[in-house]
């Protein structure tokens, strides 16, 4: 039986500019299974990164709680928060954000090194870094400035940078939003061999072509979960039109 890797709870985020209150999130409530690989949709402005980024901890919360396996992150101090993200975390981001100064396996291995938590010597956080690589098929760029590669391999090397410390949740913000269709295929084929083999993906998308490949997606309209469609697993790639039909007409009904 499956537990819940993320459990959400009342929770709200407010910002205040020119001394107004914006409430972006709004007692919101959902939880997430260990294995599933989930999408979060909506219009612009919605709230969709601001949720990922609030139950990650990348950003505070106003109210509510929070559960990462167990824990409630809202009660953690700046320390032990960062520890828990570098450690069992992994994160994407539309914006590949790489250091210059390193090639593409420095930059995938970096996390490794910060790490306190990850028991490896450097040379078997090195090899795990490249077995990471071969397995998204770009070990042959491990060498490379980040400038000299594709926009697909540098996102596909973002994978591998959120897999190096072994997550048990990786949030994706977008992370096809800056590829074209046949990279953004790939980079979703890669994100769905690491989802069967067991890590949990929560991802936010503006795509229903991205969002037809997950097993669940939750709706969200000024702060609030609208609604959730259950899409099960992608047991093969025949399924993905009728799926992709099916969440396309449910998006419809809720103004999408």
């Amino acid at each position: 039986m499956s537990k819940n890797i993320l459990e959400v709870k009342d929770l709200c985020k407010t910002y205040v500019v020119n001394k107004r209150q914006n409430n972006v999130l709004k007692n919101v409530n959902f939880t997430v299974e260990e294995g599933e690989m989930i999408a979060i949709m909506g219009p612009s402005g919605s709230g969709k990164s601001t949720l990922l980024y609030t139950v990650s901890g990348m950003d505070n919360m106003t109210a509510g709680e929070v559960n990462f396996c167990g824990k409630d992150i809202s009660k953690m101090g700046a320390k032990e928060l960062a520890n828990v993200r570098l450690d069992e975390m992994g994160f994407i981001f539309q914006q590949m954000y790489m250091l210059k100064n390193l090639n593409i396996l420095d930059n995938i291995i970096l996390p490794a090194r910060q790490s306190k938590a990850n028991k490896l010597s450097k040379k078997e956080k090195t090899e795990y870094g490249k077995s990471l690589m071969k397995k998204l098929g770009i070990i042959d760029i491990a060498d490379n400035d980040i400038n000299e590669v594709s926009g697909g391999q540098l996102q596909r090397a973002c994978i591998c940078r959120s897999m190096i410390n072994k997550p048990k949740l990786i949030f994706a913000d977008e992370p096809t939003g800056a590829l074209n269709r046949s990279s953004s295929e790939e980079v979703m084929t890669e994100l769905g061999k690491i989802n069967d083999e067991g890590t949990t993906i929560m991802l936010v998308t503006h795509d229903a072509k991205v969002a037809a490949k997950c097993s669940r997606v939750m709706y969200i309209v000024d702060g609030n979960i609208k609604g959730e469609y259950k899409l099960g697993k992608l047991e093969k790639n025949s399924d993905i039109r009728s799926r992709e039909r099916g969440l396309n007409g449910w998006l419809i009904e809720q103004g999408w």
